[in-house]
């Protein structure tokens, strides 16, 4: 008797794992979709509109446009990180969630690759959420802007990497502390988003160069002042080379310790 394969295929499985963190993220919509539409509120008016009054401009943008666009990937950046570390913890430590799914014919390898892409889907949401408002208020054009929900979705790749990685080696939730605040908000300043990083001491040109998230918000710019330039490509390559990477070492670490 031929005996037929019933697995589904590699698409399939991955989309059950993105479909199921959906369900769970659309539980709560209002609660979980609404602060991405208000924290560029706040922020922009905390920050934006009042140094606005004192920097014109900044590269030869508008300030307030200068911050806008970098807030477009800063919000897929915080969003990835957050449901790659706490989210992803919290799945495999206290719910064992990942514990029913592997019961079924998704490995270890699909449950990593649906956590990213669903950090990704998240990602291109919370830049689409961003984008949205600073376009109503007209502090962004739209135009080749509107790609840019795009390279949050990259972003949201990118950090999901880095996170997923990170969480591999977090054996109490506390520990996040120190990726949060000893990571990601340095990025967030030095990375070019608030201001240039021509601004920056030569010693620590450097530094910020190796900082994902320079290369993103250098992406995103070109897309929203429609300036491309060839060195674009770089930061296009470094982007898809660490999210490579850092998935990698992420799966091949994690699927220690789910399989354990």
């Amino acid at each position: 008797m031929v005996q037929t394969n019933n697995i589904p295929s590699l698409p399939a499985r991955l989309y059950s794992v993105w479909y199921r963190h959906m369900l769970v993220y659309t539980r709560n919509l209002v609660s979980n979709g609404l602060p991405p539409f208000l924290e560029p509120l706040i922020f922009l008016a905390g920050v934006g509109l009042g140094l606005g009054k004192y920097i014109t401009a900044m590269d030869g943008i508008p300030y307030l446009q200068y911050l806008a666009s970098g807030l477009l990937v800063t919000s897929a950046m915080y969003t990835a990180s957050f449901e790659c570390t706490y989210g992803t913890f919290i799945r495999l430590e206290y719910d064992h969630a990942y514990d029913g799914m592997l019961a079924s014919p998704i490995t270890a390898n699909d449950l990593i690759l649906g956590e990213i892409l669903w950090a990704g889907t998240k990602g291109f949401f919370f830049s689409f959420a961003v984008l949205v408002i600073v376009t109503v208020f007209d502090i962004i054009q739209p135009g080749l802007s509107l790609l840019a929900p795009f390279i949050g979705f990259l972003t949201g790749l990118l950090f999901a990497s880095i996170s997923l990685w990170v969480t591999s080696f977090v054996k109490t939730i506390n520990h996040f502390n120190f990726y949060m605040t000893g990571f990601l908000s340095p990025m967030f300043f030095f990375s070019g988003v608030v201001f240039p990083i021509s601004s920056l001491p030569k010693a620590l040109r450097p530094f910020a160069e190796v900082m994902p998230l320079t290369h993103v918000v250098r992406l995103i710019r070109a897309f929203c002042n429609s300036d491309f330039y060839i060195m674009l490509w770089w930061d296009f390559s470094y982007v898809v080379v660490i999210t490579v990477v850092f998935g990698y070492f992420a799966i091949r670490r994690l699927k220690k310790r789910m399989i354990a």
